[in-house]
């Protein structure tokens, strides 16, 4: 296993990509806190990986709150002793066209998507370069580019990819990668709630010709904590199967 011995917190791990992720880590041996705004979906997830033989606890955390992020890398390291991974996942969304968005819906994503990033990367980084070794995995998206009804979710995105190649550069010197993946249209209960229109023409735009799974966001993820990635440092990973917006 890939992952022994190392611990990893998955933000955003209640449901869809973030649960996906927290179960492949686990799998692959890491002792996981599956982080999440909802206690009972934390409690969830890191019930699942406990009965499946894997070592995991739940902590309810809002990541746009910075005392709350800190409460979050303080029960990792009392719980397993030190942080080796950090998976920033958790992410909102309030689309609007651009001349009808309010400075509320800005707001909340920014706060959420960027701030909140800014948080756990901070603070892990700061384990991170007193142990001289770390993986802190930002997940982006391919919307970071621009995308039509979504102005306040592509500039937070794309804020993480700047973010994320900031810290590699800081932080390489310490041991520790920092890298960023785009996932596409990934098949989740978000997803899933889209009308069957907007399914296929999300569908279309992918020259592989289906949505992708949590799995294929996951095993990038998993490459990516591991020692087998330790000089990949400061790249935007794209898994979308080739989508075009």
């Amino acid at each position: 296993m890939r992952l022994e011995n190392k611990t990893a917190i998955v933000t955003g791990a209640g449901r869809g990509l973030g649960k996906g992720i927290a179960l492949k880590l686990a799998a692959e041996g890491a002792k996981v806190i599956a982080a999440d705004m909802s206690m009972e979906t934390a409690t969830a997830t890191a019930d699942e990986i406990n009965a499946s033989g894997g070592t995991a606890k739940a902590f309810a955390v809002n990541i746009a709150k910075q005392d709350e992020v800190k409460a979050m890398m303080d029960f990792t390291v009392e719980s397993f002793g030190t942080l080796d991974v950090i998976v920033n996942n958790a992410g909102i969304n309030r689309d609007a066209m651009l001349h009808k968005m309010t400075a509320e819906q800005w707001d909340q994503v920014i706060a959420v998507n960027l701030t909140g990033t800014f948080y756990c990367v901070q603070y892990a980084a700061q384990i991170m370069r007193e142990k001289g070794s770390g993986a802190i995995i930002n997940i982006s998206s391919a919307s970071w580019l621009g995308n039509i009804g979504q102005a306040n979710y592509a500039a937070s995105k794309a804020g993480v990819v700047g973010l994320t190649k900031t810290a590699c550069r800081e932080l390489a010197r310490k041991g520790v990668t920092c890298n960023a993946i785009c996932p596409g249209f990934i098949d989740t209960d978000m997803t899933r709630g889209v009308p069957e229109k907007v399914w296929d023409t999300m569908i279309s735009k992918i020259p592989m010709g289906r949505a992708g799974s949590p799995a294929d966001v996951a095993n990038m993820v998993a490459f990516l904590a591991s020692d087998e990635a330790n000089y990949i440092t400061g790249e935007v990973i794209n898994v979308g199967g080739g989508m075009i917006l």
